[in-house]
């Protein structure tokens, strides 16, 4: 990487903390309500931003364009059900929370249910939000280290060390205003990335035509209307398992009910949520336009054929060399043929010769048919020469692309950018688990009856050793099939239990604590067996069983067995 990058990339982030640490400077005079929850003073865009950044990790920005380049844009369709969540817990959820004042979202469940409720629901959020956070260092790192032979502990270490500097200093406040900044400057990456690609991209190819030339092989397709429940990705697990998801996600996370506890006013809280349901589909939109874009610009400059490093190097010297050797051959030789058959569509396209475009189409069609299969070939071999190895190379597409072929010192900006993307995350997941942790198991629990300064200081320490805990598990986690997938496959195993408590509480009101404790163990153990060992592929779908089951199997429990004493 050049030297114009390093000093992009060092003093964007150097900025970052600075700036987190100038807007804080009196967070040591608060009390540890204010550090858990802010001073609950921030405008509706502040909370807006905030809340999209925590959403929109490294994971994101590394991701989700290979997720674009290898599968189009039917990925968005998983954000459909996002306006729907957020009106509905603008309406229902939120005004019950400044009602009550609450620190943390599980405060609330005391108040319904038992202290209980409260310990076992904190646990489950403490269980898998350290784990997503831990991804949300990991991604990046490892991909980094891939591309750069980075040193993979050291490389964490870089990522989490100086978010929890200011984290530790500032509180929830810290992360909401440096947040403001880290979204600007990720969408400001993003939107540099698109333009660059559709720059480079041959005289006479614009957006149009770009457009036109990825809908040939179906990436520009947006809505799957066709059902299958080992789907990931249609309408229907967009708009209901996703529902709730988000739902779970935004009304019961920690990480995200911090973010809209520290507005103003109720109306401003409300006003921020609403913003995010609002523009998180159009930036994710771009995400993945981004990505299909990098399809388009690589049908014209020869891809490889498999974007990891890593792996290729991997069937160097093996008994897999030769054999990969010829496929990267027959590659450059599609290449070469698909290129021509390219300048006969766009010509087709501009000339309006209907005959030859779908000539072209159907060509066009049958080649990326041919590579695809090639590409099959070489995760075959890669697999054969590390079997131990993961061979999806989706996450390592958009930074093949921003290493090889972005100005220099645009470079360090996209590194920048997906440097604040973990930090945001990681700052918001810091905040949430410290909180949680103190207020709903330490202070409640463990260690009673301090006085404030006591809890401030176990606040601080704690963000201190959930950010040791994070960097460790990073080091030693493994790859998942997709990134971006990762952290909501982690995130479906507990929110359709997590959300199903909630439900009980607001919605079941003559169900006890003690049969919605059951419930929930119940449940736990069914969605984590059906995830483990029946079928991981549909797990958006486990989110709304999830919910279901805790709120059958709590209103059973309640009045078919008399389990428990109905609260007054």
């Amino acid at each position: 990487m050049h030297t114009l990058d390093w000093m992009v990339l060092v003093g964007t982030l150097a900025f970052i903390v600075l700036y987190g640490l100038w807007r804080t400077r009196k967070a040591q005079e608060v009390s540890s309500d204010d550090f858990l929850a802010g001073e609950r003073k921030l405008p509706w865009w502040t909370i807006g931003l905030s809340i999209m950044a925590t959403q929109a990790s490294a994971i994101t920005f590394l991701s989700t364009p290979g997720q674009g380049y290898n599968d189009g844009m039917q990925f968005v369709q998983f954000y459909f059900g996002l306006p729907i969540a957020m009106i509905f817990l603008a309406i229902f959820i939120l005004p019950v929370y400044y009602k009550l004042h609450i620190t943390t979202a599980y405060e609330f469940l005391e108040k319904r249910f038992d202290l209980r409720m409260r310990s076992l629901t904190a646990v489950l959020f403490l269980i898998q939000r350290g784990i997503a956070a831990s991804i949300s260092i990991y991604a990046p790192s490892i991909i980094l280290c891939a591309v750069f032979g980075w040193n993979l502990a050291l490389t964490n270490f870089a990522m989490a060390v100086f978010v929890v500097i200011y984290t530790t200093t500032g509180g929830s406040e810290a992360v909401s205003r440096t947040q403001e900044l880290q979204m600007s400057i990720m969408l400001g990456g993003l939107v540099t990335a698109f333009f660059l690609i559709l720059y480079n991209l041959p005289e006479g190819v614009g957006l149009s035509e770009a457009w036109s030339i990825a809908g040939v092989t179906g990436k520009t397709q947006v809505i799957d209307w066709s059902f299958s429940w080992g789907d990931r990705y249609n309408i229907w697990s967009g708009v209901l398992g996703a529902t709730f998801l988000f739902l779970s996600y935004f009304g019961t996370d920690q990480s995200q009910v911090g973010r809209y506890l520290s507005g103003r006013t109720l109306k401003q809280s409300r006003f921020g949520l609403l913003f995010n349901g609002v523009v998180k589909i159009p930036m994710q939109f771009l995400v993945l336009s981004v990505g299909v874009m990098v399809f388009v610009f690589f049908q014209f400059q020869r891809p490889p054929l498999h974007f990891s490093d890593t792996n290729r190097i991997k069937v160097a010297g093996s008994a897999q060399e030769a054999a990969f050797e010829q496929l990267e051959a027959r590659a450059d030789s599609l290449f070469l043929i698909k290129k021509q058959v390219l300048n006969d569509f766009a010509t087709a396209l501009q000339t309006g010769e209907t005959e030859r475009e779908s000539a072209a189409r159907a060509s066009l069609q049958d080649l990326e048919k041919q590579r695809s299969g090639l590409r099959s070939e070489a995760e075959t071999l890669i697999k054969a020469a590390d079997p131990e190895t993961d061979t999806s190379d989706k996450d390592f597409v958009f930074i093949h692309y921003i290493l090889n072929y972005i100005p220099k010192g645009i470079v360090g900006l996209m590194l920048a950018m997906i440097f604040c993307a973990s930090w945001s995350t990681t700052a918001s997941e810091l905040s949430a688990l410290s909180a949680t942790s103190v207020s709903d198991i330490y202070r409640r629990s463990i260690v009673k009856g301090r006085d404030d300064h006591h809890y401030l200081k176990a606040s601080r320490w704690a963000t201190v050793l959930w950010g040791v805990f994070i960097m460790v598990f990073a080091t030693y986690a493994g790859l998942f099939d997709n990134l971006i997938q990762a952290v909501n496959m982690v995130g479906s195993i507990f929110y359709g239990t997590i959300l199903g408590i909630f439900f009980t509480a607001f919605f079941l009101k003559n169900v006890g604590g003690r049969a919605v404790f059951y419930a929930a163990v119940i449940t736990q153990a069914i969605v984590a067996y059906l995830f483990f060992y029946v079928d991981k592929n549909p797990y958006l779908w486990y989110n709304p069983l999830g919910c279901g089951l805790v709120m059958l199997f709590g209103w059973l429990l309640e009045h078919a067995f008399s389990f428990g004493k109905t609260p007054k």
